[in-house]
């Protein structure tokens, strides 16, 4: 992954006001692995960054202590945030941090964005901007060596930057979903070959997200059904039909619909109210990135309401506040704070990404769940 440090003391943990919380459990994770413990306080600069306003509404950042020749992991969120900064004002202080840690003579600067707001902005269907492009030109250009985020919209927004300059991993955090599948609901091998693998099944969104739910089927031994979603492009985030294909009878089945995230949860309550004359005994959500955006939370409650959806699972790539469940009913928020502690424990010792990458496998997992943290 190109990322050398030669001393525990030349890297620094710090975020933009909209995820200095998350940085701070970060560090605290971090602390907890082997070789790290005596750092202490030495790496956490979640108060490294200050952000200015003038009268006129423009900004800067400053930053306070010196950072000449260390490695800064910066992490960010312009979606919704702890902060309650708008997307725009959250990309601007990104920028401006980005600016402020360049010419504070940082060695190396590595963005972790958990979740990247404009990555289902990816192509050019009219003539129109690409905000992905856009968000990572300006990143790389501004000096930027190292993108993380969790779960990009698709594979091939990662063609979009030039390794050269900057590099991006995008980690598949639907693996931490199919632990916590492991961990909460099936816990044992026995579970999985006589519950799991003969009464479950995952589906897809949409034709597009078959990938995803067949990785979920293949991690767990169990059927895929895919949903074929025809959309009408003229509107947005609207569909006029939905089909769907499966090998086995749904009846009696708890299905569990995978996605990367969900926003306006339209295509979900579309998709299980096109589900429901099949009969499943039980709907699922699961999905990394929970957007929730105008009216996801009123759709998600009526479902609920309705005995149509029993669960919504997700992570805390987007911010969750602690009143989100009584909002959303039935609401599991998964931490992802760990794993970031383990994406940057491997960067600083220059280890592989690899363990990170490889198929999640259920058997393979409850039999020994250690394998997975390492």
């Amino acid at each position: 992954m190109g990322l050398k440090v030669t001393s525990m003391d030349d890297f620094l943990i710090t975020a933009t006001r909209s995820m200095r919380d998350y940085a701070v459990r970060v560090v605290s994770h971090l602390l907890k692995l082997p070789s790290f413990a005596e750092l202490g306080e030495r790496i956490n600069g979640a108060d490294l960054l200050s952000t200015d306003r003038f009268a006129d509404g423009e900004m800067e950042v400053v930053v306070n202590a010196s950072i000449r020749g260390k490695t800064v992991f910066l992490f960010t969120s312009c979606a919704r945030n702890e902060a309650g900064i708008g997307v725009e004002e959250a990309k601007i202080e990104l920028y401006h941090a980005v600016d402020a840690l360049k010419r504070s003579q940082a060695e190396r600067i590595i963005v972790l964005e958990p979740f990247i707001s404009c990555s289902r902005s990816d192509r050019t269907t009219r003539r129109s901007s690409v905000g992905l492009w856009v968000h990572i030109k300006t990143l790389s250009s501004l000096g930027v060596n190292h993108i993380v985020t969790y779960q990009l919209h698709s594979d091939k927004s990662k063609s979009m930057l030039d390794p050269t300059i900057c590099m991006i991993d995008d980690i598949p955090a639907l693996t931490l979903l199919k632990r916590y599948l492991c961990d909460a609901y099936i816990q044992n091998l026995e579970t999985l070959e006589k519950v799991v693998r003969p009464n479950w099944a995952f589906c897809s969104v949409d034709a597009g997200g078959e990938k995803i739910a067949r990785g979920f089927a293949n991690a767990f031994g169990a059927p895929l059904v895919v949903a074929h979603k025809q959309r009408d492009y003229s509107r947005i985030n609207t569909i006029e039909s939905i089909n769907i294909l499966s090998a086995e009878p749904v009846e009696g089945k708890v299905l569990w619909i995978v996605d990367d995230m969900v926003d306006t949860a339209g295509s979900v309550e579309s998709l299980i109210r096109a589900l429901e004359p099949l009969k499943p005994s039980e709907v699922n959500i699961i999905a990394v990135h929970a957007l929730f955006s105008n009216p996801a939370v009123t759709r998600l409650g009526r479902l609920v309401a309705e005995g149509l959806l029993n669960r919504i699972m997700v992570t805390d790539t987007v911010y969750s506040s602690c009143a989100m469940p009584e909002k959303v009913p039935n609401l599991e928020v998964v931490p992802s704070a760990e794993l970031s502690a383990r994406i940057v424990r491997t960067m600083v010792s220059n280890a592989s990404m690899s363990k990170m990458m490889r198929p999640f496998d259920a058997s393979i997992y409850l039999k020994s769940p250690n394998l997975f943290n390492q």
